[in-house]
C-alpha cells in the first residue's frame, strides 16, 4: 500500500475515534515510514526534522494568543457582545432574531475575508473576537458547526479567489509561479478565473451548512466566565485608543515583514505600555494567551512532522505516477483521481500552500500530455492543492474556528469543526473542480 494512503487514513481514523490529533499525526506518520521503506530509526528522525518546520507557526500561534487576551482586557470584544446580546432579549419577534442570527452570520465571513485579503492578519482575529461571542451564540441556540463553516469557508475561499494579500501569494505566487515554472504558458491573471468554479462549489456547500444542515436550534450550557450580560461594558478611551494602535501596528508590521510573531510582539507590547494590561498583569495575560492556543500550536508542530514523513518516503511522487498509469488516456477519469490524490496529501500535509508546490511538478505535464488547457491545468492543480484545506484535522482553517469556539469546551475540533467542513467544502470542490477541467 501507498504510504500517503496509509499515514492518512490511520491519523484520520484515530481522529475521528477521538485520540488526540497530535498522537494521531505521530502514529500515523510512524505507520507511512515504516510502509514507505523507512525503518523506525529512519522515520523518527524524519519526523525529528520536520518539527523545526512547524516551530515558527506554533511561536506565531502562541504571541497571538497572548495578544489577544490582552485585547479582550481592554473590553472591547465584551462591549460588542454586550450590544448584540441586548438585542437579542430586546426582540420581540422570532424574525427580528433570525435577522440579527443572519447579520452576525454576514459581519462573521466579511471578518474572515478581510483578514486574508484587506487587513491580512489570518486567524489572529478568531480568538479575539470569537470566544466573547460564544454566550450570544448559546444565547440564540445557535449551532456553532455553523459558524466553524462560516470561519472555515472566509479562510479559504478568499485566497482561492481573490488575488489580494494571502490571495496574491497563492494565486500568483504559488500556484501561477509552480505552473509557469513547470512549463505551463499561462499568464498570472488567469488564475481567479481558473478558480472560480471551485469556489462557487464551497459557496454552494456554506448555504447547505447555514441554511440545512445545522440550521435547528443547539443548546449549549453557559459558562459562568464566558457569560456577556446585556448591559453595556464601559469603555475607557485610552483604551480604545490604545488597542486601535495596538491593531495598527500589528498590520503594518506584518505587512512590511511578512512574520505574525514580530506583529503581535509588537502589538502586546503596546498594550502593555499604553497600561490597558497592567505591568504586573503582563505575564499572567501572556501564559493565558500561552495555554489558549498551545494546543494548536503543538498540532502545527507534530502535522510538519507528519509532513516531512511522507516526502521521506518517496511515495508522493509514486502515487501521482500511478495515476497516469490508471487513467490511460482518458481526461475525466484522470481530472477526478488527480482531485482526489490532491485531496489525501493536503489532508496530511494540512496546507494548500505546500501542497501546490509537489503535485504541479507532476500534474503540469500529465495535463499537458493528456490535452487539458491551461486554463483547465491551472483548475486542477489549484482545486486538487486547496480540496483538503478546508478539512483537515491539521489545516489552520479548522485549527483557527476550534480555537476560538472550544474556549469553553463544547467544540469538538473532529466532529465540529473538521467533519463538517469535509463534508460541505471538500465534497462540493471536487464536483465542481471536476467540471471546470472538464468545461475550461
Amino acid at each position: 500500500m501507498n504510504a500517503v494512503i496509509l499515514a492518512v487514513a490511520v491519523m484520520l481514523a484515530l481522529s475521528l475515534l477521538r485520540v488526540n490529533v497530535v498522537l494521531a499525526l505521530f502514529v500515523g506518520a510512524m505507520a507511512g515510514g515504516v510502509i514507505g521503506g523507512l525503518d523506525i530509526v529512519q522515520t523518527l528522525e524524519a519526523f525529528s526534522r520536520g518539527l523545526g518546520g512547524g516551530v515558527g507557526i506554533a511561536i506565531s500561534y502562541a504571541m497571538l494568543g497572548a495578544f489577544a487576551v490582552a485585547i479582550a482586557r481592554s473590553g472591547i470584544p465584551e462591549w460588542m457582545a454586550g450590544k448584540i446580546i441586548r438585542k437579542v432579549k430586546n426582540s420581540s419577534s422570532s424574525h427580528s432574531n433570525l435577522k440579527l442570527k443572519y447579520s452576525l452570520f454576514l459581519a462573521i465571513v466579511l471578518m474572515a475575508f478581510s483578514s486574508q485579503n484587506l487587513v491580512p492578519i489570518h486567524i489572529a482575529f478568531i480568538p479575539i473576537l470569537i470566544p466573547p461571542l460564544l454566550s450570544v451564540f448559546s444565547a440564540m441556540e445557535i449551532d456553532r458547526r455553523q459558524v466553524a463553516c462560516l470561519l472555515t469557508f472566509g479562510l479559504t475561499a478568499t485566497y482561492m479567489l481573490l488575488p489580494i494579500g494571502f490571495g496574491s501569494v497563492y494565486l500568483h505566487q504559488i500556484l501561477g509561479g509552480n505552473l509557469q515554472a513547470n512549463g505551463l504558458d499561462i499568464e498570472l491573471s488567469q488564475m481567479p478565473l481558473a478558480m472560480a468554479i471551485p469556489v462557487f462549489g464551497m459557496f454552494l456547500g456554506l448555504l447547505v451548512a447555514v441554511f440545512f444542515s445545522y440550521r435547528k436550534p443547539r443548546k449549549y450550557r453557559v459558562e459562568e466566565t464566558l457569560l456577556i450580560h446585556e448591559q453595556d461594558v464601559q469603555l475607557s478611551k485610552p483604551a480604545i485608543i490604545t488597542s486601535l494602535i495596538a491593531i495598527v501596528l500589528v498590520l503594518i508590521s506584518q505587512l512590511m515583514t511578512g512574520s505574525m510573531v514580530l506583529g503581535a510582539a509588537l502589538g502586546f507590547i503596546t498594550m502593555v505600555v499604553g497600561r490597558v494590561v497592567c505591568w504586573r498583569e503582563a505575564d499572567e495575560v501572556f501564559n493565558e494567551g500561552l495555554r489558549m492556543m498551545a494546543v494548536f500550536g503543538f498540532i502545527m508542530i507534530s502535522a510538519a512532522g507528519f509532513a516531512e514523513v511522507l516526502r521521506s518516503t518517496g511515495d508522493i511522487p509514486e502515487l501521482v505516477s500511478q495515476v497516469q498509469t490508471i487513467v490511460g488516456g482518458s481526461q475525466g477519469l484522470a481530472a477526478i483521481l488527480m482531485l482526489l490524490v490532491g485531496l489525501l496529501i493536503t489532508m496530511g500535509i494540512g496546507s494548500s500552500f505546500s501542497t501546490v508546490p509537489i503535485i504541479a511538478t507532476l500534474y503540469v505535464p500529465l495535463g499537458m500530455e493528456l490535452g487539458f488547457t491551461p486554463l483547465a491545468i491551472a483548475c486542477l492543480v489549484g482545486a486538487a492543492g486547496a480540496v483538503g484545506d478546508a478539512g483537515s484535522p491539521v489545516s489552520e482553517s479548522t485549527i483557527g474556528p476550534t480555537a476560538g469556539l472550544n474556549v469553553d469546551g463544547q467544540h469538538d475540533h473532529i466532529r465540529d469543526s473538521v467533519i463538517p467542513t469535509f463534508l460541505h467544502y471538500n465534497i462540493p470542490m471536487i464536483i465542481f473542480g471536476w467540471i471546470a477541467a472538464m468545461i475550461l
